[in-house]
Parts: C-alpha cells; sequence; structure tokens
C-alpha cells in the first residue's frame, strides 16, 4: 500500500514546524526540567491554537477528532522540536475520558481540546508513574474499572530525561467514572499514547540524525570531513534506513485506528517498537559521530538524546510491544 499525505496535512506539519523552529524549545525545555513551567506553558498555548490537542477530542467534545494521521503528524514534529511536558498524556486522557463518558466527559474534554486544561495519565496496570504531575489541572488514574482524579502529584522520581519528571501520584482520590466502559477506555487510551509516543520517536530520530549529518560535513580530520568516511556513511545509513522503515509502520497504524481494525493494536505495537528502536539508534550514532560530545549539558544535542531512551521505553517496551505484535499475528492465523 502507497500512502502520502495530502496537501492539508503536509501544510499541517509545514505550519507546526515554522512555529516550533520559532519558540526556542531547547530553553523550554532546560526550564521545563529545572521545574519552571513557564515557557513550556506559552509553548502549550501555541499548539493549543494549532489545534493539536483538539485531534483526538470527538467533535461533541469541542474537539476535530479523532484524527489519528494528524496526530502523526503534530507528534512527529513534537519529536523533531523536542516540546517538553506530557503532550501525549493530554491527547491520551481525551481518549479515556470520551471513551468512558459520562459528566467527567462534559466537564474535562472541552477544556483539554481548547488547552484550557492539560492532564496525564496513569493506568495502575500500564505503569507506576504519571508523567510531570506537578505541571498539570489533572491527574487521572485508572484501577480495574474505575476513573479517579488524583488529589495530588505524589513524589517525585528520578528520570533519565531531566524534562520528563516521573510523579507517583497520591493513593486514592474522587471517583469520576466507573464500570465496564472505563477498562475498555483505558486500553484505548494506552493503544493513541502508544501511536503518539511512536511519532514522537520519529521525530526525535529524524532531528538527530539531520544534527549528526550536518556535524560530520563540518568535522574534519587528516584534513577531510570526517562525513566522507565510509564507516560513518553507512552508520548514517543504517540510521535513516531504520526511521525510514518506521514512518509506513507509524501511518499503518494511523489507517488502523481510523478504521478500528481489529488488528490495530498489533499495529500500534509494531510502530511503536520500530519507531522507539530506529530513534533510539539515532540517538547512539549521534553520540558516537559527535565524538561524545552530546554529554555536555550545554550542547542542545544532548536535549535529544536524552529524550530518545525514554521514549523508547514509555507506553509499551520494546519486549512488550514485541509480545502484542506476535499475539495479534498468532490472532489472526499467522498472516
Amino acid at each position: 500500500m502507497r500512502f502520502l499525505l495530502d496537501d492539508e496535512q503536509r501544510e499541517f506539519a509545514r505550519s507546526l514546524d515554522a512555529m516550533l523552529a520559532a519558540s526556542d524549545t531547547p530553553s523550554a525545555v532546560r526550564a521545563w526540567a529545572a521545574g519552571d513551567h513557564g515557557p513550556g506553558r506559552a509553548l502549550w498555548d501555541r499548539l493549543a491554537r494549532a489545534g493539536v490537542f483538539a485531534l483526538a477530542v470527538p467533535g461533541a467534545y469541542g474537539g476535530v477528532g479523532p484524527l489519528p494521521v494528524e496526530v502523526a503528524v503534530a507528534f512527529t514534529e513534537l519529536g523533531r522540536h523536542v516540546v517538553p511536558g506530557p503532550v501525549v498524556e493530554t491527547v491520551a486522557a481525551g481518549v479515556l475520558l470520551a471513551g468512558a463518558g459520562g459528566p467527567a466527559a462534559g466537564e474535562w474534554l472541552p477544556a483539554l481540546a481548547s488547552g484550557a486544561a492539560s492532564a496525564t495519565l496513569l493506568p495502575a496496570d500500564r505503569g507506576r508513574y504519571a508523567l510531570d504531575a506537578d505541571a498539570v489541572d489533572a491527574v487521572f488514574t485508572v484501577t480495574g474499572d474505575e476513573l479517579r482524579l488524583a488529589p495530588g502529584p505524589g513524589r517525585l522520581h528520578v528520570s533519565a530525561d531531566p524534562a520528563r519528571r516521573l510523579w507517583r501520584p497520591e493513593p486514592g482520590g474522587k471517583v469520576i467514572a466507573t464500570g465496564p466502559r472505563v477498562r475498555e477506555a483505558a486500553g484505548r487510551a494506552f493503544e493513541w499514547a502508544s501511536f503518539a509516543t511512536a511519532a514522537q520517536a520519529l521525530g526525535t530520530g529524524e532531528a538527530l540524525l539531520r544534527a549528526t549529518v550536518g556535524y560530520v560535513k563540518q568535522r574534519t580530520q587528516f584534513g577531510t570531513a570526517v562525513g566522507s568516511f565510509q564507516a560513518v556513511k553507512h552508520r548514517l545509513a543504517d540510521v535513516l534506513i531504520g526511521l525510514e522503515f518506521a514512518r509506513p509502520l507509524l501511518y499503518g497504524a494511523a489507517l488502523a485506528l481510523a478504521e478500528g481494525a481489529p488488528d490495530a493494536g498489533a499495529r500500534v505495537a509494531a510502530a511503536k517498537v520500530t519507531a522507539g528502536e530506529a530513534g533510539y539508534a539515532a540517538a547512539r550514532a549521534a553520540l558516537q559521530l559527535h565524538g561524545a560530545v552530546g554529554y555536555t549539558q550545554e550542547l542542545d544535542l544532548s536535549l535529544w538524546l536524552r529524550r530518545a531512551r525514554p521514549l523508547r521505553d514509555a507506553w509499551g517496551t520494546p519486549g512488550a510491544c514485541r509480545a502484542r505484535v506476535l499475539a495479534g499475528r498468532a490472532g489472526d492465523g499467522g498472516r
């Protein structure tokens, strides 16, 4: 199957790229890591006005979605520009609330779609930490058939990426929805979070590859640009192949989500593991070919390097994603 973005989707990507390129996202990331959310929130306001947070919210609640292809377009750009904060989790919370329905959906979804509110999410059986719980208006937790609004952010834990602040929410909280719909909605929210994270990982890998190609063209050894060395070319070609292989899997997963295909979960898992591994491979190559200067905290490249590994593991580790892909193949007779 051949997949191409239409003119409107390509223009959406270009507009986000231009907006984020002019927003000094590295400064916002550093401030976010230090606990100053002001620059990041200003960036989120611009993203909200561009319609990013409305993409997964149904029209009945003030959104324009669900539009998984546009989510893939947007979150690839967010990864490329290393945007801080729980952007994935806010979108996933929208999917969760839309599926759970009831008064909570009517209260929170219009605010999430417009950017007036932000949220993070912790399905209890899918992980232990909520991302940036201190920076959002709502922390939603799911336990079994109960959806709760956590009473506080809880306790901070160290992350490999200082700008991804992990919190263990305080137990309890107000129950805002119950029943089997909550459990089903939590499963769909996990799929969307995994899908959006895959897009972020792809964009992160693309940014790292672009930066590394530019660097090896400038750095010289023995009077020759190191980018002309065969070993360097092969390493970068491997990174490019990995990223380009991940792209059609990501958009294939988007189409499966849009169509409600029964194997959508397996397709999302395939996209997640492929994009996550490709982004992490781009980070390893960037670190080596930059001569390990990426360890220098003052270098902007370090922000992308630190982001690649957590994105690989967030919302579905490589092992868990591969197991899900294999389970999906077993379910369709191995076709």
